[in-house]
């Protein structure tokens, strides 16, 4: 099966060197919307797709990293069952977050993409040698994002942003044609 993505071949050089993605949550991986429970208990919404992507990421041997100023337990159970260990949650200060994450992998900045759609997002986008953010970012964002998805916040556009790193990897056509067999 041949792939039908592509991405412009500029985008594709400025992600090869990217072996960790931080993801930002709310905005990101969910829709931005915030439910309650009648208890207070918070509530999210998660797409397959982008677990799907966050796995492929992982054994295409791209970690997938989790800092967000937000933290709950359908958060939690969520990036547990995705098998997401390099995670920061409740932290308004992400820049440190991030780059603790990156000394325990052993790498820097130039390796990093980052994902996210709001101003506490900005310190790692412009570290991060590859900056994307959905199309539903605030205007500061879309302004230092290398990409923004064409998916939805919450509904593909981490899938996206890991279909571009696989492709950038070398390791998209082949995880394809195994899903394909």
């Amino acid at each position: 099966m041949r792939p039908v993505l592509n991405f412009p071949p500029a985008l594709l050089l400025r992600a090869q060197p990217v072996r960790v993605l931080f993801l930002d949550v709310d905005g990101v991986l969910t829709d931005g919307s915030l439910y309650f429970s009648e208890a207070g208990e918070t509530l999210k919404r998660f797409h397959t797709l982008d677990g799907h992507g966050i796995k492929l990421l992982q054994r295409a041997g791209i970690a997938p990293a989790v800092v967000s100023g937000r933290d709950s337990a359908a958060l939690r159970a969520r990036l547990s069952a995705l098998g997401v260990v390099h995670l920061r949650l409740g932290t308004e200060d992400k820049a440190p977050a991030a780059e603790a994450i990156l000394a325990e992998l052993g790498l820097d900045w130039s390796a990093a993409a980052a994902m996210g759609d709001d101003w506490p997002d900005l310190p790692l986008l412009r570290r991060a040698a590859l900056a994307i953010a959905p199309p539903t970012a605030h205007a500061e964002v879309l302004a230092v994002a290398h990409h923004v998805t064409a998916g939805a916040p919450g509904a593909g556009a981490v899938r996206e942003a890991c279909d571009l790193l696989l492709i950038a990897s070398g390791s998209y056509a082949q995880a394809l044609e195994a899903a394909s067999r």
